[in-house]
């Protein structure tokens, strides 16, 4: 059962000044954009393939370990910011307003083992419209983890620490079949018939990515090294710093996605919560739901600025490289209606998710999931 309690605006007519302030500033930024924003865009995706061209060149030389290093790192590297920047925020529609069909949320596809279409459903959709429902989004936990004492406890949850590493270092993996929703077919709760269409377009794109990485370029670094009887060593230092490149792609992104939604400070809400919900409340329950990172502008990028994870969640529409002028004013609104505004560096914020995943690996737990609502008098959460 969930607790009513009641944080920020104290009545209707507050709620929708909240409301209100909040609109102005999306509309303030959203009439600003134009050839700065797809410059930058265009930017991103020249450094995406100049650090996956060098990364990969470095590797073909990768007998010689500080060549390895180098060529591995910059893989990952390209990578990141190919998944983060690029990939994540194009694929949200942020700039569809170019008309470009390499920019437009509909046609992007990335360096990943998830089908556009898939992510587009699970992320886009399903988590941004119900943002930490119990219940309802699926990224709450994604079907493993018990990260809130709203889900039942299970034999599976004491080695939940264990399971978490697994999921950072093949998190694109894990992200692939997310929307298939297995942990449901495993118990009888959907049919693998209802899954296989989903199933098909997966295995394409994980096909994909494995004919590339591991089969495509260790054979070319073969042929390149066939001259120089190296080609069995240059094909396997190939396949290790593309594996090593897609491992520190996946950590990364394991660690900032975390960070966004699974820190000590955020709330879950009950499914009844968001019954009639206004665009008010909704945007109340994003703010509460999710968590900031402080940092540098390079954290920021290669974050895919959801170290801005608060304003991303408010206005996904919405050019992340523009949430950095954005996040001042969210702020502010916020204090004006005492509304919580989660943010913090990013290695305190990552060290409260693994006192959450390490609390809820056991029994009970402090309850989480709220019912809020627009009182004259605030109640305590229990």
């Amino acid at each position: 059962m969930s607790t009513r309690i009641h944080i920020g605006p104290r009545t209707a007519e507050e709620l929708k000044a909240f409301e209100r302030e909040l609109e102005a500033i999306g509309e303030e930024t959203r009439r600003t954009l134009g050839e700065k924003d797809a410059r930058y865009i265009r930017r991103i995706q020249r450094i995406v393939r100049v650090t996956e061209v060098l990364g990969r060149a470095l590797l073909m030389f990768g007998w010689f370990p500080p060549t390895w290093i180098l060529g591995a790192g910059l893989l990952g590297v390209s990578k990141i910011i190919d998944n983060m920047e690029l990939g994540h925020n194009v694929m949200h529609g942020q700039f569809n307003f170019m008309n470009d069909p390499q920019f437009h949320g509909d046609t992007f596809d990335w360096d990943n083992t998830c089908p556009k279409e898939e992510w587009r459903h699970s992320h886009n959709y399903v988590h941004h419209t119900f943002t930490n429902v119990i219940g309802k989004d699926r990224d709450f936990g994604y079907g493993m983890l018990r990260l809130s004492n709203d889900l039942r406890w299970s034999w599976l949850h004491p080695f939940q620490l264990l399971l978490t590493m697994l999921l950072a270092a093949y998190f694109q993996w894990f992200v692939a079949i997310h929307d298939m929703q297995m942990d449901k077919v495993v118990i009888g709760r959907r049919k693998w018939s209802d899954v296989r269409p989903q199933w098909l377009l997966v295995r394409a794109k994980m096909w994909k990515i494995v004919k590339r990485d591991y089969v495509v370029w260790p054979l070319v670094a073969a042929l390149v090294g066939l001259p120089f009887g190296a080609s069995v060593d240059m094909a396997l230092a190939v396949l290790a710093g593309n594996a090593v490149g897609n491992l520190i792609r996946n950590i990364w992104a394991w660690a900032i996605i975390f960070c966004g939604h699974f820190t000590e400070e955020i709330y879950t809400f009950s499914r009844e919560s968001i019954e009639g919900e206004t665009k008010g409340q909704w945007y109340l329950r994003q703010i509460l739901g999710s968590s900031n990172i402080s940092g540098s502008k390079l954290l920021h990028l290669m974050s895919g600025n959801l170290s801005h994870q608060v304003e991303h969640h408010l206005f996904p529409d919405i050019p992340a490289n523009r949430y950095i002028e954005m996040a001042p004013k969210v702020r502010a609104v916020c204090s004006k209606y005492e509304v919580p505004y989660n943010t913090g560096a990013f290695i305190p914020q990552l060290w409260t998710v693994f006192k959450r995943i390490a609390r809820y690996s056991l029994p009970g737990g402090t309850q989480k999931a709220v019912h809020l609502e627009v009182a004259p008098v605030m109640q305590r959460q229990v």
